[in-house]
């Protein structure tokens, strides 16, 4: 392992004569247009504080965003590709060439894409534009993971220990990590999000989980290149938000802790981090603007700490020279819009306030609404949202969101569907907040992760702020417990869609003249020979059969051979859903559905619940795949990044046989039992539907 002072010897000039070039005077270049070279919810966001600040703004797009909100929000916006990001989002040359055919003065980055891109920010400035970011020295020290933790001890940041250094052998790395000892984290030198890190808990995970980090880190970041680090166990997450000017000045806004994740990704943040003293907290503050300062930063930032849960010592774990996707939460308890400062900065601006200036209030939480399978790893999911109604927006509650009703959340892209970010006077208010606002999120056409959301939120141990990193591992038993489905929800379901078929009846003989159809007495009653309706569900493979009888009181039901119960039902009025109030023998329910000819979808305070309609025979449709357990079947959609076998092969348990992308996301197909290749549907850079035979294997007895 090289010395440190041997490493410090071969870091770049610039970075061993860290110092600021302050400036007496201003130099103010007005920003009057800006392009966003992003997409979703992020361009959305830039978007919003551009129009309030009356700059105009430019839109990039795929063939994948043509009809997006981002795209019909801006002023003026241009086709830049396929729907591939490496042909279209990434591609610097052709976002230049809009931003100087539109006269932009300015580039914002979002975050993802070439936000962090040394290349993409030197162009910028070779082309006379404005990066609204740091410079690319910044960006490069930071980047480089390995770099970075020389320059932050330097600064007098506390780091946590590992190797650093450029053999990247694996019989060296093998050797480095028998001195670290394990558990140990491999992490690529660059990038962020999660990609290319993996946890090796013994020497015996460490060479494939080397080689996983080391493949995912090259697909992201064009870059195989790993660090590693001891790992502690128990760790939280706790990240500054700074901000510096280009005279010199610095400041944090307060810390944000992101320990909740999944896939080393965020799922839910927080802002302030619970249980942190004041003193603390300054700590964290100072060692994240020391940091800053130490590579001449510009803009806003977030440093990143390593806070062991335990005695809450921390280390500095990474630098994201960008605005981060859970930056709401700081605007929510300092009333401060980043983009905004963004802008300032970059045209030339000092900071609008100093440290003492930036007070905070209340706290906030950020959860991130995505396309995904909780219950299934949360592998991502694509589709339609065919159903999507939000909570409205308020001085408590903000949903930001790049998506609306009708379009497709695709696997070229990030699953996320919407961030959801409420305020509350305490944790315990804000908490509460969020958890009925989740149950006001309502998606039908692709599986999200709502649900889990609020399980999340209503944990007993999250309610305490007691969080760390392995959370969801350590109280996955109770964070996944099996859930039946009540004869409640089955009633209520079945009243929706009784009353649904009802209204729609009664419109219908409106429309045709007859309004005193017999068999239309008015909106929640149908008449006919025996006055009972039924309707069949199938739920977990089971049919379940919910009777209703109607009356002059209102509708008596009863699941499969129950008892009859009586119910009264009134419709709510809520725009964009079909609303009702439902009061069982004394115990009233309040749930809204969504109905589709396959489907009941309700959603009350406790989430999602989707019941299938049981078809008659002729129209069942058959299972997915081949119905043989032997073959691979795609766990979700994506593309066919990898195929390691042939038709004739033989395999064996834990074998590698393919490899599927989708959202950033690479799955490894391996086969479960010993067989042979009997076909091969598709091939590399094929589109894939969940569930769809990839590989069809022919089992083999042991």
């Amino acid at each position: 392992m090289l010395s440190r002072a041997k490493c410090l010897a071969k870091l770049p000039h610039h970075v061993l004569t860290r110092s600021f070039t302050i400036k007496t005077k201003p130099e103010i270049k007005p920003i009057n247009k800006v392009l966003i070279a992003n997409r979703g919810e992020i361009a959305v966001r830039v978007i919003k504080t551009c129009k309030k600040l009356g700059i105009r703004t430019v839109a990039v797009f795929s063939d994948a965003d043509a009809k997006s909100l981002h795209v019909s929000m801006a002023d003026e916006a241009y086709h830049i590709g396929p729907s591939l990001s490496a042909k279209s989002y990434l591609r610097g040359d052709k976002i230049i060439d809009v931003a100087m055919m539109t006269g932009s003065q300015a580039i914002h980055p979002g975050y993802g894409f070439l936000s962090e891109s040394v290349e993409f920010s030197e162009l910028c400035d070779k082309s006379n534009i404005i990066f609204i970011g740091p410079p690319a020295s910044a960006i490069r020290d930071m980047g480089i993971k390995s770099t970075s933790k020389y320059i932050m001890t330097d600064a007098g940041v506390p780091c946590i220990g590992g190797y650093h250094g450029e053999n990247q052998s694996d019989e060296f790395l093998v050797k480095e990590a028998e001195n670290i000892g394990y558990p140990l984290m491999i992490k690529a030198v660059r990038g962020g999000g999660g990609k290319g890190m993996r946890i090796a808990m013994t020497p015996e995970e460490f060479l494939p989980q080397l080689h996983s980090a080391r493949t995912e880190s090259e697909k992201a970041f064009g870059d195989s290149t790993m660090l590693l680090e001891k790992y502690v166990r128990s760790p939280r997450h706790v990240e500054v938000q700074v901000f510096a000017d280009r005279y010199g000045d610095a400041v944090y806004l307060w810390e944000r802790d992101c320990s909740v994740q999944r896939r080393h990704q965020k799922i839910i943040e927080e802002a302030p981090a619970p249980g942190i003293s004041e003193e603390l907290r300054r700590q964290l503050g100072e060692a994240a603007v020391r940091a800053a300062k130490a590579v001449n930063y510009l803009g806003a930032g977030t440093v990143e700490f390593i806070l062991d849960k335990e005695d809450l010592s921390f280390h500095f774990m990474e630098m994201n020279t960008r605005l981060q996707v859970e930056h709401p939460i700081t605007e929510m308890i300092t009333g401060i819009d980043l983009v905004d400062w963004q802008i300032r900065v970059a045209s030339g601006e000092p900071l609008p306030l100093t440290q003492d200036e930036i007070t905070r209030k209340g706290h906030a939480f950020e959860a991130r609404i995505y396309a995904e399978d909780p219950a299934s790893g949360f592998l991502p999911g694509a589709g339609p949202l065919k159903h999507l109604s939000t909570p409205n927006p308020s001085e408590l509650v903000r949903v930001e969101t790049g998506v609306r009703e009708g379009d497709d959340v695709t696997v070229h892209y990030d699953p996320m569907i919407a961030k959801l970010v409420v305020w509350g006077q305490d944790r315990s208010q804000a908490l509460n907040n969020l958890i009925s606002r989740l149950s006001e999120y309502h998606i039908t056409g692709l599986e999200t992760n709502v649900n889990f959301l609020i399980d999340l939120a209503k944990h007993e141990y999250f309610q305490k702020g007691d969080v760390h990193t392995g959370f969801i591992t350590q109280h996955y038993d109770t964070l996944f417990p099996t859930k039946v489905v009540r004869n409640e929800v089955l009633a209520q379901a079945a009243l929706g869609l009784i009353i649904n078929e009802n209204n729609a009846a009664l419109i219908n003989s409106l429309r045709a003249g007859t309004p005193n159809d017999p068999f239309v007495l008015n909106g929640d009653f149908r008449v006919n020979s025996s006055n009972i309706r039924t309707v069949n569900f199938v739920v977990d493979g089971k049919d379940q059969q919910v009777s209703l009888m109607q009356n002059q009181e209102g509708y008596k039901v009863k699941v499969n051979d129950g008892e009859w119960k009586n119910v009264q039902v009134t419709t709510v009025k809520e725009p964009g859903r079909f609303s009702l109030k439902v009061n069982m023998e004394g115990v009233v329910y309040n749930y809204s559905i969504v109905i589709t000819p396959e489907s009941v979808t309700l959603f009350n305070e406790e989430g999602k619940t989707e019941l299938s309609i049981k078809q008659p025979k002729f129209l069942a449709s058959t299972s997915e795949g081949d119905g043989n357990k032997a073959s691979l079947h795609a766990p979700m959609p994506g593309i066919i990044d990898k195929i390691f076998v042939n038709v004739g092969d033989e395999v064996q348990p834990g074998q590698s046989v393919a490899v599927i992308i989708a959202m950033k996301m690479e799955y490894v197909l391996k086969a479960a039992v010993p067989g042979k290749v009997k076909s091969i549907a598709g091939k590399v850079g094929d589109n894939i539907k969940k569930g769809v035979t990839i590989v069809e294997i022919e089992a083999t007895e042991e």
